[in-house]
């Protein structure tokens, strides 16, 4: 069975369920001192071309996100990349070790492509993930941001200009504003 219609699904149940597999499968590998595992993939949806963020958190708090927009890799190498960066690679926290994976819930967000709008009339909250760009700066915030923060738009592009990509509170203003939605799926226990 595939994703609803009309919805931002993108990835099956099944789908869902093999891709957080691989990605746990992936940080109990590796973060255990072994080589990042090879999967013998045969889900055409999981070998789509998308980009995918992965966040981890331990016992509800954040403990790693990272992610990218777009990808010329199989879906499942890029969810076991971005698993991977989220453990070892994003610098607001030490790296994840192993004994920390049984506390860690694991979310992945299957990306759609990214679409400029011309006004923040256009962005909806909570349904649509926001990147934001003006010279060499961006940040993006995922579609869930608005749900976990309860901020109004205002708030919630005001943060995101001067938290994600440093142009200060009212940067938003300026900048160019691109939106996407996100097929959201977790692990949580």
């Amino acid at each position: 069975m595939g994703p609803r219609e009309g919805s931002d699904e993108v990835i099956s149940r099944g789908g869902k369920k093999r891709l957080l597999e691989i990605a746990r499968a992936t940080l109990k590998e590796v973060l255990s001192g072994g080589e990042r595992p090879e999967f013998n993939i045969d889900e055409t949806e999981l070998k789509q071309k998308l980009g995918a963020f992965v966040t981890l958190r331990e016992h509800g708090a954040l403990r790693g996100c990272i992610g990218q927009f777009v990808s010329d890799k199989p879906l499942y190498e890029t969810a076991q990349d971005m698993a991977l960066a989220a453990a070892l690679e994003d610098p607001r926290f030490p790296q994840v070790i192993a004994r920390e994976l049984n506390d860690i819930d694991i979310e992945i967000s299957v990306l759609s492509p990214m679409k400029r709008v011309g006004s923040a009339d256009e962005i909806s909250l909570g349904r649509h993930g926001v990147y934001i760009k003006k010279g060499f700066r961006g940040g993006t915030f995922l579609p869930q941001v608005a749900d976990e923060t309860g901020w109004t738009k205002e708030e919630f592009l005001g943060h995101l200009a001067r938290d994600k990509a440093g142009l200060g509170w009212d940067g938003w203003k300026d900048a160019e504003l691109y939106v996407y939605t996100a097929d959201v799926f977790g692990d949580k226990k």
